[in-house]
């Protein structure tokens, strides 16, 4: 074996036929790897269809502006007065429907961010696991949780972590972090 074969790192899986120099962190790696680019691929997906909608709906949006302005001008009076009566209540419904979509795109960034998080997170875990170095440091494990940690940007996010590193099952401190977002949802007044 020459020296330049030997510098290259192993890649791909050989669990299904170890070797000598098979590793479960190398598998583990591996894993977490290809978690992140399934999360980023997916973001990126969704990410086109929702510039989609996006434009879309501000599309829309600028029609409703434009149908609006042109029924207001119709008169009151008569057959025209209870069309324009008519056109402005089924106006106003589209208008509601088109600022509930814009809502479910908030809510959809809030979602985009948190996997970022999430991707962000495995990729560093991937690097800790990687390196035996830190792999064995507790305070690489320390610094990985800190950055973790300041990624999140709610309150509760911060207290699910807290309670997980605290030894609360992770399941538990998740259906926490869910209640409290739901409670939280129930409580926001859309504009």
């Amino acid at each position: 074996m020459n020296t330049q074969t030997k510098n290259i790192p192993i890649r791909g899986s050989s669990a299904s036929n170890p070797d000598l120099s098979w590793s479960q962190v190398r598998e583990t790696v591996l894993m977490l790897e290809l978690a992140v680019v399934q999360i980023e691929t997916a973001m990126k997906d969704s990410n086109s269809s929702v510039e989609v909608l996006t434009t879309s709906f501000t599309a829309i949006a600028q029609c409703m502006h434009a149908l609006l302005h042109k029924i207001s001008n119709l008169p009151n009076e008569g057959a025209a007065g209870a069309l324009r009566a008519e056109l402005l209540g089924d106006s106003g419904d589209v208008a509601d429907r088109v600022h509930q979509a814009i809502i479910a795109f908030q809510f959809y960034d809030k979602l985009v961010q948190r996997l970022s998080h999430v991707t962000h997170s495995l990729g560093d875990l991937s690097d800790l696991v990687g390196q035996p170095v830190r792999l064995y440091n507790p305070e690489e494990w320390v610094g990985l949780q800190n950055r973790i940690k300041a990624k999140y940007s709610t309150r509760e996010e911060s207290a699910m972590f807290e309670a997980v590193m605290n030894g609360v099952p992770v399941h538990e401190a998740v259906a926490r972090f869910n209640q409290e977002m739901r409670a939280q949802e129930d409580d926001i007044e859309f504009f």
